[in-house]
């Protein structure tokens, strides 16, 4: 205990994965991970600092607090950093129209963004969306551009529910940058903008704070990389063979 005590001195905030940390989604809102609603309370209850910082891009916002609380959790959409938002202010931001290849449940995320004549194309994990016809046109729109601008609202490779492992948003995007030749933006873990956004809304430095996710690259290598320590839980996605 003394030596854990040591590693996390300083601490003044604590930034959680959602998926494979908190809950495994799926049907009937999935199922929350032994120990995690009292968790979450007791970390409330601590004074120290708490934010949601999530790469959960088939939901929007509302929806994904709203199963969360209906398992229990003491959270509200305000303490959720999450990409769809992020991705929204990016755009606006330099003026980028994006042809849209994300799930029907997070469209509604990008409401107040123009979507007329892209220049750009936005991936997000679109699930079934994921068909041949639907990423063809977003490699048709990336190839008519002059200037090709790709952003994945994350770059994950798998992930867990309750019926077991799910490809992410990675495999796809790295599909398009192949065939297209462009490098992705990502807006999302592991991007250090997306763990400074979250680090800047908690109020506290990089060296205040601690990441704990299931993810060993997104979530703990993501953080460490922009200061801040990390723990890998071992549920959600975790496997002692597998990274």
């Amino acid at each position: 205990m003394a030596a854990w005590g040591a590693r996390l001195a300083g601490v003044r905030g604590v930034l959680l994965d959602i998926s494979g940390v908190l809950y495994d989604s799926g049907e009937g809102g999935g199922k929350p991970i032994a120990g995690s609603v009292d968790a979450v309370a007791r970390l409330k209850r601590s004074g120290l600092k708490v934010r949601f910082c999530t790469n959960e891009s088939q939901k929007s916002r509302s929806r994904l607090v709203g199963e969360l609380r209906s398992l229990g959790f003491n959270i509200h959409e305000g303490e959720v950093t999450a990409p769809p938002p992020a991705a929204c202010q990016l755009l606006k931001e330099r003026g980028l129209r994006p042809h849209l290849l994300v799930h029907d449940e997070v469209r509604s995320e990008f409401d107040q963004v123009d979507t007329s004549d892209p220049n750009c194309v936005v991936i997000a994990d679109a699930g079934e969306g994921f068909s041949y016809q639907n990423m063809n046109k977003a490699f048709q729109v990336l190839m008519g551009l002059d200037t090709p601008v790709l952003i994945s609202l994350g770059q994950g490779r798998y992930y867990k529910v309750t019926s077991g492992l799910m490809l992410d948003v990675g495999g796809y995007m790295k599909a398009l940058e192949y065939a297209c030749g462009v490098e992705a933006e990502v807006v999302g873990k592991p991007s250090p903008e997306f763990f400074k956004s979250a680090l800047q809304e908690m109020g506290v430095e990089a060296c205040q704070a601690v990441m704990i996710g299931d993810d060993i690259v997104g979530d703990v290598g993501g953080a460490q990389r922009c200061g801040m320590r990390a723990l890998q839980v071992r549920t959600g996605k975790f496997s002692p063979t597998c990274s």
